[in-house]
């Protein structure tokens, strides 16, 4: 692995765009440190009455904190790039700029489809101590009275034994084969066919400036988070 990608670039601020403060100093994988008030939880899988089920039990779980309902997941972004449709003369092929080579990052978001709240930070790949960094980082940008139910795929990284999950955070991992469920895969879509198509990226830093580019100006507007966001279903399973 290159030395310029052997750090985890982070941002640790509540419900802020990637990109939009100073830069946060890297930090090591192997040396980041578990928080000191975590435990670790088994995910286990998702109750056979749903994901309503689910809540009452974190409600149970937790009666002192208010539950707020998140979504998470990861996209790989790089250079390999993407076309997408475009406004052109009829008859006549447009234009477009795409790029076959491999460099990437993963960008993890978590979104809270009711409010268009917001974490993100852009990691150098996937791994159970990425996702432990990922956590800590979503777990401390929470209010100190909420209990944050975050419904993820049940990606390996998503449920190992060594994952370390803050007190305040309760997993919820969607059945096998059903990213139809999970909000963020529409975010994905959105701004891969808005921000981050018909791009030519130099190195591994312009991979992750185009990732915090596209996080910003998709975050700029809460409201259109929320439109993205919110399934229709949703309302019935926080009432």
């Amino acid at each position: 692995m290159r030395g310029d990608r052997r750090t985890l670039r982070q941002d640790a601020a509540s419900g802020q765009p990637v990109a939009h403060r100073p830069p946060a100093q890297p930090v090591e994988a192997e040396d980041a440190a578990p928080p000191s008030a975590v435990r670790r939880q088994d995910p286990g899988r998702l109750p056979k009455k749903g994901l309503r089920e689910a809540l009452k039990a974190a409600g149970a779980a937790h009666p002192e904190r208010r539950l707020q309902l998140w979504f998470q997941d990861e996209a790989r972004i790089g250079q390999k790039g993407r076309t997408a449709h475009r406004w052109w003369e009829r008859g006549q092929r447009p234009l477009g700029l795409c790029d076959k080579r491999f460099t990437s990052a993963w960008l993890y978001a978590a979104v809270c489809p009711a409010s268009g709240a917001d974490f993100a930070l852009v990691m150098p790949t996937v791994s159970t101590a990425v996702m432990s960094l990922f956590l800590d980082g979503f777990s401390r940008s929470l209010e100190p009275d909420v209990q944050a139910v975050l419904v993820l795929d049940q990606a390996g990284w998503h449920g190992a034994r060594a994952l370390v999950v803050p007190d305040n955070i309760t997993l919820v991992p969607l059945p096998p084969y059903s990213p139809e469920l999970n909000p963020v895969e529409r975010v994905w879509l959105y701004l891969r066919e808005r921000f981050l198509s018909h791009q030519i990226l130099d190195d591994y830093d312009a991979v992750v400036q185009a990732c915090c580019d596209a996080w910003n100006a998709l975050t700029a507007t809460p409201e259109r988070l929320r439109s993205l966001t919110s399934y229709p279903w949703l309302p019935c399973v926080n009432a």
